[in-house]
C-alpha cells in the first residue's frame, strides 16, 4: 500500500505536464539538474555562457581534463574559442538527453536552446551564421536571438534557413509580436520554396521577472509610492496580453516564461499551449510546494494594477502596449540594457575561467 502511495504521486510540476498542454523546460544544462527535471517531466532546456560558466564552476573536477585537451590540440586558440567550444559540448551533452522526446514529439519539444554570442547583438549576419552553426550541432537545437534591433532581421532569416529560434532578450508585447512577424516570414518563405517547416519548433521567450526588476529599479529611482504588490504582477500582466494576441493572430510560435522571481511565474500561466523555464532551485521550491495544479492562463489580470502599472510607470505602459516600442527603440530599453551586460559579463568570466588553465597563475 505505501509503494503504490509513492509512485503514484505526481510532483506540481509533473502534474501539470500531465494535465495540461503547458511544458516544461529546464533552465540549466548540467545533467544533473536537468536529469532531475526530466524525471518531474521536462521536455527541453538551455544552455548559455551564464549557465556553462556555472556548470564548469560545479563540475570543474570533470571538465578540467576536457580543457586540458583542448588547449592542448588547438595551439593557436585565444581563451574566448576555448570557451565557446565549451559551450558547444556542454550544450550538445544536454541535448542527447533530450533526443527521445524530440523524437516523439517531431520537434515541437526535446530541444536544447543554445544563445548566440550577446556581443553580437547588433550585426544580423554574425548571428544567423551562427545560429546556422549551432543549429548542425545535434538535430534537436533550438538557437537563441536576442530581440534587439538586428535580432529581428536575424531571426527571420534564421527561420528562412530552417533554424528553430528561441527569441531571447524579451520583456515586452511590442518585442514580442516583433518575433512573431519576423518568424511568420521566414516561415512563408520556406513554404513557398517547398521547404520542411512540420517539424520547426520556435519559441519567443518572455523574461517576466526581469522586466519586473527593472519598474522596481524605476520605482526606488523616482521615488514612486506604489502598491508593492502590483509589481508582481507587470511581467504576467505582459505575458497573459501577449498570449492572448498570440493565439488570436494565429502565430506559429510558443511563448515561454523565464526569469522566475516568484510562483506566478509558473501558476499564472499553467494551461497555456506554452513553456515555462524555471531553474533548478525553483523547480525544487515549486514542487514542494502545496500551490494548486489548475489552469489559470485565461485568469485577468485585475484592471486596478493594469491600471496603476500604467500611469505611475511609463515603461511598463510601453511594455504592455502594442506599439509602446519601435525597434528602433528595443536597444535602449532598461532591461535590454541590464540583461546584454549580464550576458556579455558572463562571456568574459567564462573566459577568465579558461584563462586560469591556458595561462596559470605562476604565484
Amino acid at each position: 500500500m505505501i509503494q503504490a502511495a509513492v509512485s503514484s504521486y505526481k510532483s506540481p510540476l509533473h502534474e501539470m505536464t500531465q494535465s495540461t498542454p503547458t511544458c516544461l523546460w529546464n533552465d540549466s544544462a548540467s545533467v544533473q539538474e536537468l536529469s532531475y527535471s526530466i524525471e518531474h517531466g521536462a521536455v527541453g532546456a538551455t544552455c548559455n555562457p551564464v549557465i556553462v560558466l556555472g556548470v564548469l564552476k560545479k563540475e570543474i573536477n570533470t571538465w578540467k581534463r576536457r580543457i586540458q585537451t583542448l588547449i592542448e590540440e588547438w595551439p593557436t586558440a585565444t581563451e574566448d574559442d576555448i570557451a565557446w567550444q565549451l559551450v558547444r559540448e556542454v550544450s550538445v551533452q544536454a541535448a542527447a538527453l533530450l533526443k527521445p522526446v524530440f523524437d516523439n514529439q517531431h520537434g515541437k519539444n526535446g530541444r536544447l536552446s543554445i544563445q548566440t554570442d550577446p556581443r553580437l547583438f547588433r550585426n544580423s549576419e554574425a548571428l544567423v551564421k551562427q545560429a546556422i552553426e549551432f543549429n548542425r550541432l545535434a538535430p534537436n537545437m533550438i538557437v537563441k536571438i536576442p530581440v534587439t534591433q538586428a535580432g529581428i532581421p536575424a531571426i527571420e532569416e534564421a527561420t528562412y534557413h530552417g533554424v528553430s529560434i528561441n527569441a531571447t532578450v524579451c520583456f515586452t508585447v511590442p518585442q514580442c509580436i516583433s518575433v512573431a512577424e519576423a518568424v511568420e516570414r521566414g516561415l512563408k518563405r520556406r513554404e513557398r520554396e517547398g521547404k520542411e517547416i512540420a517539424t520547426m519548433g520556435p519559441v519567443c521567450t518572455i523574461m517576466v521577472g526581469r522586466l519586473d526588476d527593472w519598474l522596481k529599479v524605476l520605482v526606488e529611482k523616482t521615488n514612486l509610492t506604489i502598491d508593492p504588490g502590483h509589481l508582481e504582477w507587470a511581467g504576467v500582466a505582459v505575458f497573459k496580453k501577449t498570449y492572448q494576441l498570440f493565439r488570436k493572430r494565429g502565430y506559429r510560435l510558443r511563448l515561454l516564461s523565464a526569469a522566475f522571481r516568484n510562483h506566478m511565474h509558473w501558476s499564472e500561466f499553467i494551461g497555456g499551449d506554452v513553456v515555462i523555464s524555471p531553474p533548478h532551485s525553483w523547480q525544487v521550491r515549486l514542487n514542494a510546494s502545496d500551490i494548486e495544479v489548475r489552469p489559470r492562463i485565461d485568469d485577468p489580470v485585475p484592471t486596478r494594477m493594469v491600471e496603476e502599472l500604467s500611469r505611475k510607470i511609463p515603461d511598463f505602459g510601453r511594455s504592455y502596449s502594442e506599439n509602446g516600442l519601435a525597434p528602433s527603440e528595443f536597444d535602449s530599453f532598461g532591461p535590454t540594457l541590464r540583461t546584454l551586460r549580464q550576458f556579455i559579463t558572463a562571456c568574459h568570466d567564462l573566459d577568465g575561467l579558461v584563462r586560469d588553465f591556458l595561462v596559470p597563475n605562476p604565484d
